[in-house]
């Protein structure tokens, strides 16, 4: 029986933990966690959302921008999250609409698709 989710997983340029960082930690406010002994070789960083951890993972893989696997964070002001990431120079890609939800995606600075989007009132 699967129980719920432990982690989710994206990929990173080798040697970019520290743009990974910046972006990750600075720019969208996740908290980063230490990596168990064992696995700090191969790089990489995790992060912690809630109860949930997002493993950066490094790999050199030059076609991350035109996957359109990610992540969708769940926001509670997406206009404020519009005007934080514009104003860093962040593209804003629209969406297809969804009823029920405001959303847009972006990428990050390895080409990784991130959607943002906010349940709207009924």
């Amino acid at each position: 029986m699967i129980v719920g989710i432990n982690h989710v997983q994206v990929t990173i340029p080798v040697g970019k933990e520290q743009d990974a960082r910046e972006f990750y930690c600075k720019v969208l406010g996740l908290k980063e966690l230490e990596k168990p002994d064992a696995l700090k070789v191969n790089g990489g960083l995790w992060l912690l959302l809630g109860d949930l951890q997002i493993h950066l993972g490094t790999e050199n893989n030059p076609h991350r921008d035109q996957s359109k696997a990610h992540i969708a964070y769940e926001v509670t002001d997406i206009v404020y999250w519009r005007e934080k990431l514009t104003s860093q120079g962040i593209s804003i890609k629209e969406n297809t609409a969804i009823e029920g939800w405001a959303r847009f995606d972006i990428r990050d600075p390895f080409g990784n698709r991130i959607e943002l989007m906010q349940r709207l009132p009924l």
